[in-house]
């Protein structure tokens, strides 16, 4: 347990039987009242954010949570099979836990956030930026280049990224994993 006024940025507390982690704090003194902390709580497993008051003094349900490497081996019909990179077990993940899955190659590292007490996991995030091959691109119109047209492109993931028409076919490019953006072409 710990006290409201303790908590800060990346604190993961149990609330209401849900995991949540502090992505913004406040401590609010009003020139009448008590103080109290206002916080922005993002629910670890559905990725809503709400907003929270706690009365100073009051008393939360902390929970530990651990960062482990995980190395993606390969799917398993909707399930991502992962290897612990400290012991080498192998897990199964659920496709829809993992952010930035669609960008997911084999033999890339994400990062698996579990429950320390019940070894649960939680979620399994990507790097920011991966580098990938495009594979299809759909042709720009000519003399369209000067412009930041954008046009869909296949990588060999399998997902689609919207890149600019200097881009062609077997160009790699690097993606931002969290939104799936364009973020520039890697030069060989």
């Amino acid at each position: 347990m710990i006290k409201s006024q303790d908590i800060k940025n990346g604190t993961v507390i149990r609330l209401d039987g849900k995991l949540l982690v502090v992505i913004e704090f406040l401590h609010v003194k009003p020139g009448k009242g008590n103080t109290f902390m206002r916080t922005k709580l993002k629910d670890v497993v559905t990725g809503y954010v709400i907003e929270k008051r706690f009365n100073i003094g009051e008393a939360l349900e902390d929970v530990r949570v651990e960062h482990r490497p995980y190395q993606f081996l390969y799917m398993d019909g909707e399930d991502a099979v992962f290897m612990n990179q400290e012991t080498f077990d192998q897990v199964n993940i659920d496709k829809a836990m993992v952010i930035g899955s669609e960008f997911m190659k084999e033999g890339d590292v994400v990062e698996v956030v579990s429950d320390a007490s019940t070894e649960t996991i939680l979620t399994a995030e990507m790097p920011i930026k991966t580098t990938l091959e495009i594979t299809y691109m759909e042709p720009g119109a000519k003399g369209n280049t000067a412009t930041n047209t954008l046009t869909k492109a296949t990588v060999e993931t399998g997902g689609t990224v919207m890149v600019p028409l200097f881009c062609k076919e077997g160009d790699k490019i690097i993606v931002d994993t969290r939104d799936g953006s364009y973020v520039q072409r890697v030069k060989e």
